[in-house]
């Protein structure tokens, strides 16, 4: 895992030499597109502020739960105990990037979708809420977080959700197995590289030339950088977007030739 120091210094690098979100430059129609229809979409949906009202309560909320981290662990704590407000704090997606999320599940017309990293079901409620008529099926390794974010999902009233619990080596495999194509996977949990390289590959068995991958904290250490090239490098991904604290793939065969993007966001 990078120091904040260096984590500050990436950004930095990034921010300066990352095209403007406005889309000047970018030649590319379906990226232009993204980054004017869903990017820079600043409609405020209803649903954010149901969502966000559960952010709040969870960031009050002191009850202490037993982790059980299967994958690198918290940046900021050892401990195998953390209260929910702290995990709400620095465990969540922030509400900027979880609502990305939303609008590209909902712009996409996403149906099948698979979340690695539960966590208190907070992402996981925005893409819920983004397809009422499609599924998704989110992956949670400890017991009592996975407790919490079922609460949440009841408080939402959330009827497309499917919760599995335990290591993702084992629930992964399981869940793909009776899926059909997935539309979009968000890649939230473990963070390490042959872990992460892993779940795209069985991911990809289940991808189509429409689906989605969105791959979390893509520098947040140097394995996690290895793991985002070598997905890029991959032949079947044909466009990849950089916004560095997630990068995005997709599969579209209308790319004849590999394109990558970097994109301030």
């Amino acid at each position: 895992m990078y120091s904040s120091f260096q984590l500050a210094s990436k950004y930095l690098n990034y921010y300066v030499t990352a095209a403007n979100r406005k889309g000047h430059g970018i030649h590319s129609p379906f990226v232009f597109d993204f980054v004017a229809k869903v990017l820079n979409d600043t409609t405020e949906y209803g649903d954010y502020d149901r969502v966000e009202n559960v952010r709040k309560i969870s960031l009050k909320d002191q009850t202490i739960l037993s982790i059980e981290d299967h994958g690198a662990g918290s940046s900021l704590s050892a401990s195998k105990e953390r209260s929910v407000s702290s995990i709400a704090r620095h465990a969540v997606k922030s509400k900027k990037y979880a609502q990305l999320l939303y609008r590209i599940v909902k712009y996409y017309q996403s149906y099948s979708i698979i979340e690695l990293g539960t966590s208190l079901g907070i992402t996981t409620s925005y893409l819920s809420l983004a397809t009422p008529g499609g599924n998704v099926f989110t992956l949670e390794g400890s017991t009592e977080v996975a407790s919490i974010a079922r609460q949440n999902f009841k408080t939402l009233e959330l009827q497309n959700v499917t919760l599995a619990e335990g290591n993702f080596d084992y629930t992964l495999p399981s869940v793909l197995y009776h899926l059909t194509p997935v539309d979009l996977a968000f890649i939230d949990g473990n963070h390490r590289r042959e872990a992460t390289e892993n779940y795209f590959h069985w991911l990809l068995e289940k991808a189509n030339s429409n689906s989605i991958f969105i791959f979390d904290d893509i520098h947040w250490s140097k394995g996690m950088e290895k793991a985002w090239e070598h997905i890029q490098e991959h032949p079947a991904v044909r466009c990849s977007i950089d916004l560095f604290f997630i990068g995005i793939v997709f599969f579209r065969q209308e790319f004849k030739e590999k394109q990558h993007f970097t994109i301030r966001f």
